[in-house]
């Protein structure tokens, strides 16, 4: 494995790094992290350290570096989504052979009357990782007298947009924008809206991306977020056969690989890294032991990127994970959901059972 070493004039020119071995942090998942170009140096960027870094770039120059000290390397799957990132995503939700978007929709239209019962009447909705709000829509279309609506992504320029289009088409429901990082701790602002309960909403399976450990801790905070008498209503991806879960992150139109390189260009234009997007290839393989695809980009070459004056070494063949998708049964998921304090109210499948929507109330 390949350390990662501050820049020295040997290894600033692309020469070997040191011999001297970093030590190796324990595995962690992407989910917790944070992502990257080779001997082309884009312009403005020198390799060497900027003391100038915004604080956010400097959480995620942190990130990083974190990531490339682990063995195997990983970034932070959350670092995904900048503006063009979730741009990208939107286009994998269309996608045919991604099958989550579209049966989780069509189990929302099958059920929605009983989804929205389970919301009940001056319902808060709290919505978090947004997106475009697509299936938001149809909730909001058939809600009892909503308290308001809260929507919380960590891509600021991509939750504005949507947020503008739903005001405009909603302006008798109170909302509010809250960017943050929702994998992290943050203030919900309830007190705010006048509800009758609080609702969280997390569709498309992202409970997915956490390790199990995280998924428990994670949704705990969810369950305190809602409050008594609140709920969780999530989409849930299910166990499958390998060739319909790995046809749809290994998509023929390259989207999903655009997805993943765009973590490369970010880092390239936020800390004047120097990875070539041609030389990584996306690879996502279905884990039936762990029951999760693993999404890497592979070094399709011996090489060293520079990192705001850290080198990064990479063998040929070496992979940077950059995302978990954990896929559940629905007894799995429910032993899950008890242990953060939830009781699993309602359940909808499709006919296959490729996916599920679920309601849980806050015990």
């Amino acid at each position: 494995m390949n350390p990662v070493v501050p820049d020295s004039p040997e290894n600033a020119n692309g020469g070997p790094a040191s011999s001297a071995s970093a030590p190796v942090a324990p595995s962690a998942s992407p989910a917790q992290q944070a992502p990257l170009r080779n001997g082309k140096e884009p312009s403005g960027a020198s390799g060497a350290g900027d003391p100038a870094l915004s604080a956010s770039a400097a959480v995620l120059l942190a990130d990083v570096m974190e990531g490339m000290g682990r063995a195997p390397k990983s970034l932070p799957c959350k670092y995904l989504y900048d503006a063009a990132g979730s741009r990208l995503f939107d286009r994998i939700t269309e996608l045919s052979a991604y099958y989550p978007t579209a049966t989780e929709r069509a189990i929302m239209q099958a059920h929605l009357d009983e989804m929205v019962a389970c919301l009940g009447r001056r319902c808060l909705l709290l919505e978090y990782g947004s997106g475009s709000s697509l299936k938001t829509r149809l909730l909001l279309d058939q809600m009892s007298d909503p308290a308001g609506y809260v929507a919380i992504d960590i891509s600021e320029e991509h939750l504005a947009a949507s947020m503008r289009r739903l005001r405009a088409a909603y302006p008798h429901i109170p909302m509010r924008a809250l960017a943050a990082d929702y994998t992290t701790s943050f203030a919900v602002p309830s007190a705010e809206f006048e509800a009758a309960r609080a609702v969280v909403y997390f569709p498309g399976s992202t409970i997915g991306n956490f390790e199990p450990r995280e998924a428990l801790d994670f949704l705990t905070r969810m369950a305190g977020a809602a409050g008594p008498g609140g709920g969780l209503l999530i989409g849930v991806d299910l166990e499958k056969d390998r060739p319909t879960v790995e046809a749809a992150y290994n998509d023929a139109e390259g989207v999903t690989a655009a997805f993943n390189k765009n973590l490369l260009r970010r880092l390239n234009r936020e800390l004047g890294a120097t990875f070539d997007l041609d030389a990584f290839r996306h690879r996502a393989v279905y884990n039936l032991d762990e029951g999760r695809i693993e999404m890497s980009l592979v070094s399709a070459c011996r090489q060293t990127v520079r990192v705001n004056g850290h080198s990064v070494g990479f063998a040929e063949g070496e992979p940077i994970l950059v995302e978990y998708s954990y896929k559940f049964t629905l007894a799995r998921f429910r032993r899950l959901a008890e242990r953060a304090g939830f009781a699993v109210q309602k359940v909808w499948t499709d006919a296959n059972r490729l996916f599920s929507v679920q309601y849980l109330r806050v015990r």
